[in-house]
């Protein structure tokens, strides 16, 4: 079943976001601050890294510079525009976005010349909705560990950038020296205002290389070194981070088992349980009139041999909402081609996979999107539903539900979305859930692969 596409919603009219965050072993998920334990084998001192660093440097010696002009103009203008609030309130929001990018740049540069497995920073979010929301977002990106680490080592960079071009033209001047006085036949030259001549030229224009060559070098080495000692985290942290992971997502499994066991607790209560007893009333009955009216019995039998056929087939729904078999054998596009047949409401599928990725997290995925279209069929009131799978480039398992309802979901304790981000968290990943008054309401999850 397929219905036309619709388009997504317009991020200013978000009314309730759920951001549920738990990094497996292996990776760090959007939004954590925990970065994955990084590679500590990184040889600084190979002459190719020391080249490519000492490289670097002078970049940043002529760039550095610019950028923190710019990002102090920035400063200056948004503290004094401040009185006119709009206009110095933006100024300073964009510098904050703006120190964002530089350390972005900074990870992304050191991670591709030392190879250390430094994960990208990551925007922060607040899970407060409305205006809010939206001043505690800036305020967490303002004030992220992360982002002030990246901001320190490109400033470090750029400090020893401008070292290394003054070392560049000490080597620069000293070999000028050396050449006018071996193929010249005569050597002048002038250092810190005393001419040299005769052969204090090419002794100067040798030392001043030779000294330019290993200020350079050095700088080559102190630069991975330092990057390291600000950007990796240290073994402490690392622990911490992992702790705080584990607790997080064994909290997630407990409050999943806890939902979970109370859904399955409710749908034998209220669905299988009074079926089975009106059952056994029902052939109670039959057994009494089974001598005095043969065919009132009869009738009774029939009823309750129809009933029973209903109670099997709501066990068999039971039991395929603890486990999908087909998810098992097939994998997750059959599992979701199945669930979409069965939907009340129409679903458009739009499952692009390449492999398969663990069994925890296609269940976690599958669960979600089952529970995110059930919910749309009992409280959205939607026409329809599209549902969008796909592994991402960080070996991510990414899934999106949207129903073109009217909105206004809520996560509860024990509720369906919140088994939803339960769920996930437990699995390592993270949950994000927008409905806004009026629709439309989207749910979108991603899980490691390898969870």
């Amino acid at each position: 079943m397929t219905t036309a596409p619709f388009p997504p919603p317009p991020a200013d009219t978000l009314a309730t976001t759920a951001r549920l965050s738990a990094p497996s072993s292996s990776a760090a998920p959007a939004g954590s601050d925990a970065p994955a334990a990084p590679s500590r084998r990184a040889r600084f001192g190979s002459p190719a890294r020391i080249a490519g660093a000492v490289a670097h440097l002078a970049a940043l010696g002529l760039v550095g510079p610019v950028v923190f002009t710019a990002l102090f103009g920035l400063l200056s203008a948004g503290l004094g525009l401040l009185p006119a609030l709009l206009v110095g309130a933006v100024l300073l929001v964009g510098l904050v976005y703006a120190l964002f990018g530089v350390a972005w740049l900074e990870y992304a540069r050191v991670d591709g010349l030392y190879g250390l497995g430094l994960p990208s920073p990551r925007i922060r979010r607040s899970e407060k909705s409305g205006f809010g929301g939206f001043l505690h977002t800036i305020w967490l990106q303002t004030k992220d560990g992360r982002q002030w680490r990246g901001v320190a080592s490109f400033a470090a960079a750029t400090v020893m950038g401008l070292v290394v071009l003054v070392a560049a033209g000490a080597v620069a001047w000293g070999l000028t020296l050396l050449v006018g006085a071996v193929f010249g036949g005569r050597g002048a030259g002038v250092f810190a205002g005393i001419p040299l001549g005769g052969v204090a030229a090419p002794i100067a224009g040798v030392l001043a290389a030779v000294i330019g060559l290993a200020v350079m070098v050095g700088l080559g080495v102190l630069h991975g070194v330092v990057a390291r000692g600000i950007l990796v985290p240290s073994r402490e942290a690392q622990l911490e981070a992992q702790a705080r992971t584990f607790d997080t997502r064994r909290a997630g499994a407990v409050r999943a088992a806890e939902v979970e066991r109370t859904r399955i607790e409710r749908d034998l209560h209220d669905g299988v349980q009074p079926r089975l007893v009106s059952i056994g009333m029902t052939l109670g009955l039959a057994q009494n009139k089974i001598d005095d009216d043969p065919e009132a019995a009869k009738a009774l039998v029939a009823e309750a041999h129809a009933s029973t056929k209903s109670a099997i087939t709501e066990l068999r729904q039971l039991a395929r909402g603890i486990h999908a078999s087909v998810l098992e054998d097939r994998g997750l596009d059959a599992a979701l081609s199945a669930l979409a047949s069965r939907s009340h409401i129409p679903v458009t599928l739009d499952v692009r996979l390449t492999g398969r990725c663990s069994r925890a997290a296609e269940a976690a995925v599958y669960f979600s999107i089952a529970e995110a279209l059930t919910n749309a069929a009992k409280h959205s009131h939607a026409a329809a539903c599209r549902v969008s799978v796909r592994v991402r480039e960080d070996q991510t398992l990414w899934a999106r539900v949207e129903d073109d309802g009217r909105g206004g979901a809520r996560v509860v304790p024990g509720g369906g979305l919140d088994g939803i981000v339960n769920r996930v968290t437990a699995a390592g990943g993270s949950a994000r859930i927008d409905s806004p008054q009026g629709g439309p309401t989207s749910v979108e999850v991603t899980v490691p692969c390898a969870s």
